[in-house]
């Protein structure tokens, strides 16, 4: 089969193709166009298939991460969105609850008070009311009112309208039959239901990430559409599937109805991408680093496993949103982040970025603000004529130019600048990683970091040197990494349930056809979307706590019927998962489930291992030496270092710091002090001296 990943970043648009008959594998990169991202991921796919002779009609599967979602929030452009709510509950999402994201700060911003995702005038309440715990009716729904709220929202303008009701989650009739009123008296908005998006207690987290689910809607709809329409007109054979925030892919059918699902697609890939690169090099315990043009996203790997954000841990731009989510971290860091002196005079480095246009001053499109990138050409890292494999000659005299303005207002000499640039930015980078391990109680000296993007074997060294890590590994493919893990996984949804039962009272035949009805539902969906009962796998999990507590922790649920004995195995692992995050367990205290999840997994074909030859002699992979920049012991120091291409250097032969590796979507950085392997199955490893 032939399949194309496709990941959208905010500099370029990065594209794999592989054959898994042949186990071959092709990779490209285009620049991104922010004004339309669908036009670089069609125009990197046709050159990828025009390249290597591949009929674009043979393409099995198309998978693809975008940050559509992500940057509609980040950027406050997304839909004028509506909303209908329960009478007396408009300013619930206005309220939130008693938690602030700086709780002893008197001038912080809340996000969802100063960035509203639905404005007050555009929230109707309607008369209706279910209650707990059956969800029996005390109001009917007032039909007149929903469809006098929706001729409201109409006339005003709204593209996307949420119904948000109390109770829902146990009982969502009374919000399918409003969904269903609002389509017919506005049959051009985009409409969601809370209990559709995630059917759970907490009213003010499940009406938010409604509401972030209609705000996105219509531009991740758009996207899609354009998207699937051109692949159709290139002649790209294969279906869409999109990668979602859980670490797996949806159809393109189930985007659209749930856009809120995509919210960390492209950063979820590229963990995806390093646990697979980790696999290789049978690494389990593994820090991701993928550094972009604009940004750093760091994962966890433990054992193998990747983290899933927790119930009080997930949020996107500040808003706590209540859908499976890989725990990643993102800071604005990269090789587009510009470098400036703030008013108070302080030396800085992003958040800001130069992105894809302009981009830094090397790339000669404009760009006249010290960047990154411009920093690294300054220090001799980058190679002016092997940038992109030699499809992009970076401009060296603009990167000083810009540089050599701001050690003017510095007091500083160029190359102290540029250095400087590098030390704040891998340190802004350091910290980030410190917050996800040290700060978490896990030693990162027991990891190995994992460096890609396009930026991050250039540093990845340096900061792992910072943290006391002793091993970076670079993938085969490091600045298409995210794009690799787009095919190492497989089509996943998850279903949840609101269960409320505690120990010793348990309904157990309630339970099970509370899971076995889910895991129909699921089989369905998988179903839909073209997947065979064998290649289908489910997974049970519950979020259970202490009664009285405050917040759930998620623990495996045994498979088949669950009784007396197999709940046992339940308790006693949520003791053990209770200690190993909090340091203290308390045994005889009852414990409550929460939520009942099920996860559907359709079984996808996957990227093979690279294929690796290697050269003879070292001396053959040299394609220059030059000067380069480095600190050393507290002193700017400059090195004739060598510039390898990665493709020659010889198999398990060390080679030492410093040096340069080129490859066509990345340069690798081996500082002094370091030493460089490439590996038989593909994987660069540098290793730091102790």
């Amino acid at each position: 089969m032939k399949l194309i990943g496709v990941d959208v970043g905010g500099t370029f648009t990065d594209v794999v193709l592989t054959d898994t008959d042949t186990q071959q594998t092709h990779i490209h990169k285009v620049p991104t166009t922010p004004h339309d991202p669908s036009e670089g991921v069609l125009q990197g796919i046709v050159d990828i298939c025009t390249a290597h002779g591949i009929d674009r009609r043979h393409i099995d599967h198309v998978l693809h991460g975008t940050t559509i979602a992500t940057n509609a929030v980040l950027e406050q452009n997304g839909a004028v969105a509506g909303m209908v709510t329960s009478a007396g509950y408009r300013d619930i999402v206005h309220i939130g609850r008693h938690q602030r994201p700086q709780h002893y700060s008197i001038q912080q911003e809340v996000p969802w008070q100063d960035r509203i995702l639905v404005k007050r005038r555009y929230r109707k309440t309607v008369s209706e009311r279910r209650i707990p715990p059956s969800g029996a009716v005390l109001t009917p729904l007032d039909e007149n009112e929903v469809r006098q709220a929706a001729r409201e929202l109409q006339a005003a303008g709204v593209d996307a309208v949420a119904v948000c009701f109390l109770f829902s989650y146990i009982d969502p009739s009374h919000e399918v039959r409003a969904a269903e009123i609002i389509r017919e008296e506005f049959p051009q908005a985009f409409v969601t239901t809370s209990a559709s998006v995630s059917p759970q207690f907490r009213e003010f987290e499940r009406f938010t990430t409604a509401t972030m689910n209609a705000y996105i809607g219509p531009k991740v709809a758009t996207y899609v559409n354009t998207l699937e329409s051109e692949l159709k007109q290139q002649g790209v054979g294969g279906d869409l599937h999109i990668m979602g925030s859980n670490g797996g892919v949806a159809t393109a059918n189930m985007v659209l109805e749930k856009p809120i699902l995509t919210v960390l697609s492209g950063p979820a890939a590229g963990v995806l991408g390093g646990l697979w690169t980790g696999a290789l090099s049978e690494r389990n315990n593994l820090i991701t680093f993928d550094v972009g043009g604009t940004s750093a996203d760091i994962g966890i790997v433990r054992d193998g496993t990747y983290a899933e954000a927790t119930a009080r841990d997930t949020w996107i731009a500040g808003y706590p949103l209540m859908v499976t989510m890989m725990d990643i971290h993102t800071i604005g860091a990269g090789g587009g982040s510009i470098a400036y002196v703030d008013h108070g005079g302080a030396f800085k480095v992003g958040p800001r970025s130069a992105g894809a246009v302009p981009g830094p001053a090397a790339y000669r499109r404009g760009g006249t603000e010290p960047t990154v990138t411009d920093a690294n050409v300054v220090l001799g890292r980058l190679d002016p004529d092997n940038f992109l494999g030699g499809a992009m000659q970076l401009d060296m005299a603009s990167a000083h130019q810009v540089i050599r303005e701001l050690a003017g207002q510095l007091g500083l000499g160029v190359d102290e600048t540029a250095e400087g640039v590098l030390t704040i930015l891998n340190a802004n980078m350091a910290n980030a990683i410190r917050s996800r391990t040290v700060q978490k109680g896990i030693d990162p000296r027991d990891f190995s970091l994992v460096a890609f993007g396009g930026a991050g074997p250039l540093h990845g060294a340096e900061v792992a040197a910072q943290l006391g890590i002793p091993e970076i590994i670079v993938p085969p493919y490091p600045g298409i990494t995210s794009a690799v893990g787009l095919l190492t996984t497989d089509l996943k949804y998850d279903l949840i349930k609101t269960e409320f039962q505690v120990q010793g009272h348990l309904d157990f035949d309630k339970l099970n056809a509370d899971l076995a009805g889910m895991e129909s539902e699921l089989h369905a969906q998988l179903a839909a979307a073209g997947i065979e009962a064998p290649q289908m796998q489910f997974v049970r999990a519950g979020d259970l706590r202490y009664v009285g507590q405050g917040y759930e922790l998620r623990v495996n649920l045994p498979a088949g019927e669950i009784d007396a004995n197999t709940i046992e195995q339940v308790w006693r692992a949520f003791d053990a998962v209770h200690e190993k995050e909090y340091g203290h367990v308390f045994p005889d205290n009852p414990i409550e489930i929460v939520n009942v999840r099920l996860t559907g997994i359709g079984v996808m074909p996957k990227i093979g291992p690279p294929t690796v030859a290697g050269g003879l002699h070292l001396n053959d992979a040299v394609v220059r030496t030059g000067r380069c920049l480095f600190r050393v012991g507290g002193a700017l120091e400059s090195f004739e270092t060598p510039f390898y291409a990665r493709e020659k250097l010889p198999l398990e032969q060390p080679i030492n710091g410093p040096a340069i590796i080129l490859q066509t979507d990345t340069t690798t950085v081996v500082p002094p002090a370091c030493r460089c392997t490439a590996h038989a199955d593909g994987n660069l490893i540098i290793t730091l001296e102790s």
